[in-house]
């Protein structure tokens, strides 16, 4: 009897993450993030990690519509204090808004985990301003 070995899954699944070009147009989204759970402490920091470095260290997160599980007001990621707030209306549009001190703001539109890829794919494309 032979046993064929299956490849391992990876360790960290592949954040699912599409950013906009930065121009000097402004734009009301900078992005899409496709998170695979509704749990933010477990998946903002694989978004973090993800993120580009010019962006600097996130200090601030802000959800916004009411997908996600509780929230902490505070988190540690890679040493770093994140603050995390949650918009007072929940009938919002999901999105999450990062900030850096110094450096910007950027809005993402939230994809949930449940979507389908071939849903999610246009949703993330028009987020980031692919016109393909």
């Amino acid at each position: 009897m032979t046993t064929a070995l299956q490849p391992p899954l990876p360790s960290h699944p592949l954040l699912r993450l599409r950013l906009a070009p930065r121009g000097g147009l402004a734009r009301a989204l900078d992005g899409a993030w496709w998170p695979r759970s509704y749990d933010l402490l477990a998946e903002l920091p694989r978004l973090l990690a993800g993120l580009p470095r010019t962006w600097g260290g996130i200090s601030s997160v802000t959800v916004k519509g009411g997908v996600w599980t509780a929230l902490p007001g505070r988190i540690l990621i890679a040493n770093q204090p994140v603050r995390l707030t949650r918009s007072p209306t929940p009938s919002a549009p999901p999105t999450v808004v990062l900030l850096a001190p110094g450096r910007g703001r950027w809005d993402l539109l939230v994809i949930p985990p449940d979507t389908t890829p071939e849903a999610a794919e246009p949703l993330m494309a028009a987020a980031a301003g692919d016109h393909a």
